[in-house]
């Protein structure tokens, strides 16, 4: 890990919130990346457009599963950073045996060096990372500046965080609740739509662009701190090109009035309209490495299974369920992961959910977009 970043865990939350704090003022500009477990779910139903799609993917997956990392950066309007310390990464407390994740996204971040073990005794708890979030100056501020890429996921663990609730069924909610939160954001993936020969994941960015990494890819710390080289070498390079600014702020790339784009696989769906399972993954490793499809769930198509082992979870809309979809290679094997071929479901709002983590079957009440 470099000098630059500060690993947080709950035994040294409360230290570096306060040194973020006395920083805020000066460096008001927050570039922000996360981790976490993939994607599990997909909602099912015949959608108007593909930003409530996209939305509702990102609604029921974010309800579902839990934050693993948050990674800060700090600078000012110029792009200068603290002379010590100017990015802290959130270690979040994760567990393997009962939380739920993708198997294929859990990898991607093994092998990128995320500690799951230190992450399960020494992690921070979610609500007493939001607290001093709210307290930290960060937040509810339009003197402060986020600046993210691809982030439709990323703010929405930090609006579940901070607000303690789940998500808002309907998107124009949400948006209330992520513009009262962060008044001023900008998402580099929805920018680059001005940027001539901009394209692909932060690292195809960052490359064009001529900027280093510093510290390991595909961990908060450093790709939120990649983000902020990008953001101010993309400012300095393509001026006139991102004005007016009013244009940029607040847009999150694939949900509300953006590109209509999605990153993984094209989604399945049948002649009612109902998706299934696609590709389980999109953490920021996932960004990087999978190139963007135009996604618009549309009625009529060909009914078609998802291949063998492609198990996810599917949120009922119009059809009002939530199901698993496929067979799972790890069900009843004794491996971690979500799987199909449940044998034992708990009623919800939604209708049956089976739940396999870890090989066994924990039966759990989960309402999407409710109490739990």
């Amino acid at each position: 890990m470099s000098a630059r970043i500060r690993d947080v865990w709950a035994s040294n939350l409360n230290a570096e919130m306060r040194v973020i704090r006395d920083h805020i003022e000066r460096y008001p500009f927050v570039a922000m990346d996360t981790e976490f477990p993939g994607v599990v779910a997909r909602p099912i139903g015949a959608w108007k457009t593909s930003s409530d799609y996209h939305y509702q993917t990102m609604r029921c997956n974010v309800d579902l599963l839990k934050i693993i990392q948050v990674g800060i950066t700090l600078t000012d309007a110029e792009g200068n950073v603290p002379d010590d310390v100017c990015t802290w990464q959130f270690n979040f407390s994760f567990n393997l045996a009962e939380d739920m994740y993708s198997p294929e996204s859990i990898e991607l971040l093994r092998e990128s060096g995320i500690d799951f073990k230190r992450h399960l005794t020494e992690g921070i708890q979610p609500n007493d990372f939001a607290e001093l979030l709210i307290t930290s100056g960060l937040v509810l501020s339009d003197e402060t500046t986020w600046v993210s890429f691809h982030s439709g996921y990323d703010f929405g663990y930090l609006v579940k965080l901070l607000s303690c609730i789940p998500l808002p069924t309907m998107e124009e909610d949400f948006f209330e609740l992520f513009t009262l939160w962060f008044p001023s954001v900008y998402d580099i993936k929805y920018m680059m739509r001005s940027c001539k020969g901009l394209r692909g994941g932060l690292k195809d960015v960052a490359d064009k662009l001529d900027v280093l990494r510093i510290g390991p890819a595909h961990q908060g710390g450093s790709d939120s701190l990649l983000t902020a080289h990008v953001y101010f070498k993309m400012r300095e390079i393509y001026r006139d090109e991102l004005l007016p600014d009013d244009e940029y702020n607040g847009r999150l790339y694939g949900l509300g009035k953006t590109v209509q784009l999605t990153n993984g696989t094209m989604d399945t769906q049948n002649a009612h309209g109902f998706v299934s399972y696609g590709r389980s993954a999109v953490t920021s490793a996932e960004r990087e490495r999978t190139p963007p499809r135009e996604q618009v769930p549309s009625v009529g198509q060909n009914t078609q299974s998802p291949p063998p082992g492609q198990a996810g979870m599917s949120l009922g809309s119009a059809a009002g369920i939530l199901s698993a979809t496929g067979p799972s290679p790890l069900a009843n094997q004794g491996g971690p992961g979500l799987g199909g071929g449940f044998t034992n479901a708990l009623g919800s709002p939604y209708g049956a959910i089976p739940v396999n983590v870890n090989g066994a079957y924990h039966l759990r009440q989960i309402g999407v977009g409710g109490d739990r």
